[in-house]
This record gives structure tokens, sequence and C-alpha cells, in this order.
């Protein structure tokens, strides 16, 4: 076995890849992921017990939020920047760990090892071995550990983009701090591991509303939009990803300079938001969901900018890394990074604005539009419609299909679903799991689209509020007697911690595919699909019937 990686949906057999990642991530590379996460734990033990002492650090918090986004499924490959982020990390725990041993009469003896290890960086790879997934031997004890480390990724993901917005919240900072600490303490039960698993969902709500907040207060509130899925003749960036603020600060960049702005994958929603639409070199969205990139990429002909995860790693066929370009917690080897904006000023972009210059336009991919910007407030707005709709039956089911798009054949599932569903069903959507259907002509209902995308992955809160507010409006006691379904698609840990908000804001019996995560344990997978009836997709003749019932 030369690594054990299970975090996301692609995994080997659904139990592990111990090879090579099938994502393409290598054993080197998953083993300094690896000892990044310990060296977190180790920082947030010292945090934890510094806040006992009323000592905190929010710019800790940060520091550890953007190092658990940088071990997201597809987020960084550049091995270099993972051991500088290990070499800083060791360095702040042990700076705080002075603090805290002043603090302590027992000098820090009782310090769990994730504390006290030091390695030099020629030694981290192999040290990282020690310290992976398998360092738990119980399997039960392990699988909660994960689940709780993997929703905290989804968490670090939306709080990090959050932050890039001055929104930030200490709280939230302190429970990743706890709960990272949690997972290298032996004492925990695996009832108190549960417990924590639902915490994290509550966090992860947290997490949303602030992004939610974030975004909204910023850029103003996403509103129905035709988007234009075909190009112009100027020369073209395309951006990828989810940070809002990098898109913002490109788009003033390239005003007036000749070259379009084009979105790809999850980015497509920031055509939803009222800020963005003044901007004439806006032009639309090119191609569709993350893993169709290498063929996208590169008939695009002009550069690339990674905001977040996906990157798939380019083959020796694909000619565009001399145009790739990543930024934040993205990393790629031979892509240009660009550096972390300065405080009060922009990333500079300049580089990627020249380098497009000297491109071709954009190859056409396909043409028509695309509608979407269905948040939570646009759809409570016209409320009395969409219960008029429901009372009158000609709605009959609300079908939630959020969540992340992948590569397997078996995602056909989804678009099977959406094509059979009857003609009084709307899909309430986000994420790139939209791609597989929303270009399909499934009609209205009422003047109501059957398909409305509320945006990005974590824009899966407004599909939660829109539910809340009609079980109030119909006088419900429990959420789970609306006409509703959930049948969900994940991949990596961003979906992790969607799926445990809903959890924790009382969902019950969610599909979830196309497999029950990997990393559930038989007897963990149990609690849950006992507790909270969720259960894997099957036929989806089948699944619509049962949904439908």
């Amino acid at each position: 076995m030369s690594m054990f990686c299970y975090q996301c949906q692609e995994t080997s057999r659904n139990i592990g890849c111990t090879m090579r990642g099938v994502c393409g991530k290598s054993p080197e590379l998953c083993h300094l992921l690896d000892l990044s996460i310990h060296a977190m734990k180790g920082i947030s033990y010292v945090s934890k017990e510094l806040l006992k002492h009323d000592v905190f650090y929010p710019q800790d918090g940060l520091f550890v939020m953007q190092g658990l986004f940088r071990t997201i499924t597809n987020a960084n490959w550049d091995e270099e920047q993972i051991i500088a982020y290990i070499t800083e990390a060791i360095a702040l725990r042990d700076k705080r760990k002075e603090e805290l041993c002043k603090l302590r009469t027992d000098k820090c003896a009782s310090c769990p090892p994730a504390v006290s290890f030091h390695v030099e960086p020629k030694d981290y790879e192999e040290f990282g071995k020690s310290v992976g997934v398998l360092a738990t031997e119980n399997e039960d004890i392990r699988s909660l550990r994960e689940t709780i480390i993997y929703g905290l990724k989804g968490i670090a993901a939306y709080g990090d983009h959050a932050a890039m917005l001055d929104y930030e919240d200490e709280d939230i900072y302190k429970f990743l701090h706890e709960a990272l600490a949690a997972t290298i303490d032996d004492s925990l039960s695996a009832d108190e591991l549960t417990a924590l698993v639902v915490k994290t969902g509550e966090y992860a709500v947290k997490v949303m509303d602030l992004l939610d907040r974030a975004n909204t207060e910023t850029y103003g509130v996403p509103e129905p939009t035709v988007v234009n899925l075909g190009v112009g003749t100027n020369p073209g960036i395309l951006v990828s990803g989810h940070d809002l603020r990098d898109l913002d600060d490109l788009l003033q960049q390239t005003e007036g300079q000749g070259v379009d702005v084009y979105t790809h994958g999850e980015m497509l929603p920031a055509h939803y938001y009222p800020a963005f639409k003044k901007y004439k070199h806006f032009i639309g969205n090119y191609g569709s969901s993350w893993w169709h990139q290498l063929k996208e990429f590169q008939s695009f002909n002009g550069p690339i900018l990674m905001t977040t995860n996906c990157i798939v790693p380019l083959r020796k066929e694909q000619t565009y890394l001399d145009r790739f370009y990543t930024t934040g917690m993205t990393g790629y080897p031979g892509a240009v990074h660009i550096p972390d904006r300065k405080p009060g000023k922009q990333k500079d972009f300049s580089g990627i604005i020249a380098r497009a210059k000297q491109c071709p336009a954009p190859t056409e991919l396909e043409t028509g539009t695309i509608t979407g910007g269905f948040n939570y407030r646009t759809v409570l707005g016209m409320a009395d419609k969409v219960v008029d709709a429901i009372k009158s039956g000609a709605i009959k089911k609300f079908v939630v299909m959020a969540g992340c798009d992948g590569r397997m054949p078996s995602r056909q599932y989804f678009t099977d679903v959406a094509k059979k569903l009857p003609k009084d069903a709307v899909i309430l959507t986000a994420g790139c799991a939209k791609y597989r259907y929303i270009k399909e002509d499934l009609g209205e209902i009422d003047g109501i689209p059957r398909v409305l995308d509320a945006g990005q992955c974590n824009d899966s809160y407004s599909l939660a509020i829109i539910a809340i507010k009609l079980k109030e409006a119909f006088g419900l006691e429990d959420i789970n007697e609306l006409p509703l379904a959930f049948d969900i698609a994940w991949y990596e840990q961003k979906a992790v911690a969607v799926l445990l908000a809903l959890l924790y804001l009382g969902f019950k019996n969610m599909r979830l595919g196309p497999t029950l995560p990997g990393f559930l344990s038989p007897n963990v997978a149990q609690v849950i699909i006992d507790t909270f009836g969720l259960q894997p997709i099957s036929d989806a003749d089948a699944d619509v019937a049962d949904m439908m019932a």
C-alpha cells in the first residue's frame, strides 16, 4: 500500500485509493497533505488550550481554515506550496505552544504527538506516511474522525470565500480548533464523536449563512438571469472555481482592455449577481462542469484562472499549461500562481491579462442559454404563487438535486431522473450537479421554471431556507411533511459539509449517490441510515416513482 485516501466519491472500489488517487494524486502528495493536516491538529490543540486562558488568535483560525481548504480534492497539486505551508504551520504551533507552556503548570507534559513532532522538510513526505488516515486503528473511530475532518474541509472552503470579502466569525474558527483537536483525543467515545459530527453540520449551516450574507451584501441578491453560452470575437480569460472576489478584481482590471471574461463550472452563478451585470465584457459561460476541463480549457485558446478546486491534472496531449493560472489555495506544478492580495489592494492580474492579449478568441463549443439565479430571497418573493401552485396540485413535488458532478458513467442517473420526473415536479438545484440537466428543456409550471438554480454548492443553504419557509407557510410541524424529496449527488468535501448541514436541519430520507461515502464504516453508516433514513440511489425509474409517491 503506497498511500491511503478515501475522502472523495471516486475512491477506488469505494474503499480507498492505495497506489495512486483516482483523481491523479500521487502517494508523495498524499503524504504531504496528510502531514499538513497533522500539523493543523497540533495548532488546533494548542489554540483550544489557550482559549481556556482567554487567549485567542483569529488569524490562526484563518490559517488553519486555508490549510484545510488546500487539502480538498483537486485543489492543490503543488508539493512546494504544501511543504512551505507545513513549515509555517510547525513554526506557528511552536510559537503558540511556548505561550501555552508559560500559562500551564504542567509545562505541556500532556500534549499529544501532533503538538510535539519535529521533522526536517526533506523528511516531510516520509514522516507523512505515519500520520495519515490509517493512523487511527479502530475502524469506527477512524470513520467518525474522518467524517468530521471532511466536513471541516467544506466549512473551511466556504469560510475562506467569506473571509476574502471581510466576513469572518470567530466562533467558526474556534469550532475548527475544537473539532480538529477532538480528532486526536483518544479519550472520546464513538457517541461523543457522533455528537461532534452533528455539531459539524450545525457549523456548516453557520458558515453557509455567513457566505450567503457576504456574497449578497457585497454583490447584491442573485436574480433570475439568462446566461449566454456562445462566444465573442475578442480574446478571453476563463474563470473557474467559486471565489467571487477574484472574479470581481479581474473584471475591474480587464474593463476597457479588449479582453472578454467567461465563467466555467461553479463560477456560472456569478452571472446572477447584479454587481457583475454592468460589465459588458462579461460575456457568458463556457463549457460545463469541472471534469470536462481538459477538452474545454484546450479549446478556449485563452488563459484559464483557477480560483478554487477542481483542477484535473493535464495529460501529454494538453498544451495549455503555459496559459494556466492558479490563485488562492489552488496550485499546480508549472502553472503561474498569482499571489494573495495585499491589505486594501486587489490581486494583480496584469500578467494573465497580458497573456490573454496574445491569444485568439475562444473556439465556440455551443450556443444557447442557461437560466438561473433563484436565491431563496427571490423564490420567497413569489411564495404566494408557489403555495397556490402546490395547493392547486399544479406542483406535486419539489425534488432537491443539488451537489457535485463527476466523471463516473453512473452519474447519467441524475440526467435520467430529471427527464423522467413528471411535469408537475420542480427541481431545486445548486452546485455543478446541475450540468447534468440544466441545459435540457424541462419547461415551466404556471410560469415557474421546472429547474430553479440557486447557484454554487454553498447555495444549497438557499434550498434549505426555501423548505423551511414553505414549512412555515403551510403550518407544518415537521419539515419532512413537505412535498419534498432529496436526490443528492456528491463528489468532494464541500458536499460532505452540505450533507451534514441538511442532516443537522432535520431533513430525512435523503438519497445520496452515486455511492454512499467510502469513509463511512458499516457501523457508522448504519447509525446514519437508522437515524436519518439516508439511502443510496438505485434505478432512476424506481427512485422517481418512490419520490413522487
